[in-house]
């Protein structure tokens, strides 16, 4: 019997999703999908985790997007070969002329994603990825395709301390902090709490400004005073007058290359 093929797929629409796992399971049988995620954190802490021959990903994601994630897969799992699921054909197929590294347009079509998978079985017996190709087409495609509309970043939120709510202006969190229910807002007034999930917290926040550092935790970089990298290879980030720290987890790490 043949060793599987293992796979990560990231699309944060299920009917998409469930389409190509459908379609994979179909025409790939030697394929072993680890991880179905619904966001660009998910997908990396399990490329991080699992180690896939093949990841699929969708380039516009909550929070970090493909083209993110395929960014610092180049470090934490270089052995990984990317598809990129794409609704922007006019923009996209010059991008990957090359064919170095493939894409799969929505919806996706059984005769395609047959090309894709014959592809991928070539490469992976040829050897390795080449992330100095990846590097140039996410260059590319961060000039060609179009920016997410999204809506203006939040200035404000609510958030509870105690019985009462309280008026937090975005500009004085230091970070966020989440468990399995609540998110914490820590500002130098102290702590609240919100009920909203960071993987809906993100995409309303302005992304020049705060960043994931872990799958629990967004930081404001504006109170970073400075990130130590321990041996391990983790981060940890110093606050301008706090002396609390802020893990970075190792999968994060490739997203903080310029500081």
């Amino acid at each position: 019997m043949n060793k599987p093929v293992t796979c990560v797929v990231a699309e944060d629409e299920q009917i998409f999703r469930d389409a190509l796992i459908k379609l994979l399971v179909n025409q790939w049988p030697d394929l072993e999908i680890l991880a179905a995620c619904e966001d660009g954190a998910e997908a990396l802490e399990a490329i991080a985790e699992h180690q896939p021959a093949v990841a699929f990903l969708d380039i516009r994601m909550p929070g970090l997007s493909g083209m993110d994630v395929a960014a610092a897969s180049a470090s934490i799992s270089p052995a990984t070969h990317v598809v990129f699921v794409t609704a922007y054909n006019q923009y996209a197929i010059d991008a990957f002329e090359k064919g170095a590294v493939d894409y799969l347009l929505k919806p996706i079509e059984p005769k395609r994603l047959a090309q894709t998978i014959e592809r991928l079985q070539t490469r992976m017996v040829n050897g390795n990825t080449n992330p100095a190709v990846l590097a140039a087409l996410l260059e590319q495609l961060g000039k060609v395709l179009p920016q997410r509309a999204i809506a203006e970043p939040m200035v404000w939120l609510t958030a509870s301390t105690g019985k009462e709510s309280r008026l937090i202006m975005i500009e004085d969190v230091l970070y966020f902090q989440s468990d399995s229910k609540y998110t914490t807002v820590m500002t130098a007034e102290g702590e609240a709490l919100l009920r909203t999930p960071l993987r809906e917290l993100i995409n309303r926040l302005d992304s020049s400004q705060f960043k994931q550092i872990h799958r629990a935790t967004i930081v404001n970089m504006k109170a970073v005073a400075s990130v130590i990298r321990d041996e391990s290879g983790r981060g940890i980030i110093k606050l301008k007058g706090r002396a609390e720290t802020l893990a970075v987890s190792l999968t994060y790490m490739p997203l903080f290359r310029n500081m």
